[in-house]
């Protein structure tokens, strides 16, 4: 590659890098928190789209007519954009893992239209094409911010089946010691790097008894209880507080009880299946505040779910010995 080639291809790749950084730096500002927000789909949508877009609008017409140069490439500039998220600690690891997929193919797809435009030899329809692409998120985006976001609530439901007495399953709900890193088995929540349980005890067995959930990185859950039913059923309420939490130890975004995530309530419930196994049920519901619940709940049921799994496995481990 000769110099005016390694020219033109920092030019292709690192345009649209400045672009998403450039938007990402307006769509996070505070002081214009009431036009823009990260957690729209404005942004979402419209900045890998526009990515892509502008990535084909500046490479050669002989590269576009490769239906792979279209479809992949403008992965480059998205993940270089991660990159210089991550590593500035502007965004953290979990958003954007459950970003990536979406980011990822409106790339493409920015990128396969932007070469329907460029392979027609209209320049001037390229030209307002991408010149309207790049700017569609800044106006959406307020009209966007216009709409009352309708909050939605999902229900995470997880069951184990234990070879115990109640009596012993039981126990294990009320009073949960210490779990050690061995015994974690949330695979998920740990490769998106969430804190893992620690402890949960009860201070008496009834209506309104409280404890504390404890996570890992200075989580708690505060859980009072509002239906129960000995060696039968518990219901409790939950609350966290993102003031307690360390900004370390989750991303603004997904941090819970903030203004896109909470954890609403949970329910055990203990069902006899025969003389020597019992099954254990838990259920949770959660809130989420988004423009784009139908995707973010995909991802919170199955966080949700990775962390009652491992919350059942170790009940099931220790009251079978």
């Amino acid at each position: 590659m000769n110099k005016t080639d390694l020219i033109r291809a920092i030019k292709i790749i690192g345009i649209p890098v400045a672009f998403a950084l450039i938007m990402r730096y307006c769509f996070g500002l505070d002081s214009w928190a009431a036009l823009f927000s990260v957690m729209t789909i404005a942004f979402l949508v419209g900045i890998p789209f526009g990515v892509g877009a502008l990535m084909i609008y500046l490479s050669s017409v002989k590269k576009v007519k490769s239906w792979s140069y279209r479809f992949f490439v403008p992965w480059i500039p998205i993940i270089i954009f991660f990159l210089f998220t991550l590593g500035l600690a502007i965004e953290g690891w979990a958003c954007w893992l459950m970003i990536m997929p979406v980011f990822l193919l409106l790339s493409s797809i920015g990128g396969l239209v932007a070469g329907y435009f460029k392979l027609r030899d209209q320049k001037r329809d390229e030209n307002i094409f991408v010149s309207v692409i790049v700017l569609l998120p800044l106006v959406i985006s307020p009209l966007e911010k216009l709409i009352a976001v309708i909050p939605g609530t999902y229900e995470a439901y997880t069951y184990i089946d234990i070879k115990a007495p109640k009596a012993a399953v039981w126990q294990q709900v009320t009073r949960v010691k210490e779990i050690k890193a061995q015994q974690d088995k949330g695979w998920l929540t740990q490769f998106l790097g969430f804190p893992r349980p620690l402890r949960a005890e009860l201070n008496y067995e009834g209506v309104g008894a409280y404890r504390e959930a404890i996570f890992t990185g200075g989580l708690i859950f505060h859980e009072t209880v509002t239906e129960y039913s000995h060696q039968r059923k518990m219901t409790f309420d939950i609350r966290a507080n993102p003031y307690e939490i360390p900004s370390t130890t989750m991303d603004e975004h997904v941090v819970v009880g903030g203004d896109y995530f909470d954890v609403l309530n949970g329910v055990y419930e203990l069902e006899q299946l025969d003389a020597n196994t019992c099954r254990l049920h838990l259920s949770s519901h959660f809130k989420l505040s988004t423009t784009f619940n139908f995707y973010a709940s995909w991802w919170a049921r199955w966080i949700m779910k990775d962390i009652q799994n491992n919350i059942l496995q170790v009940v099931k481990q220790r009251a079978e010995h």
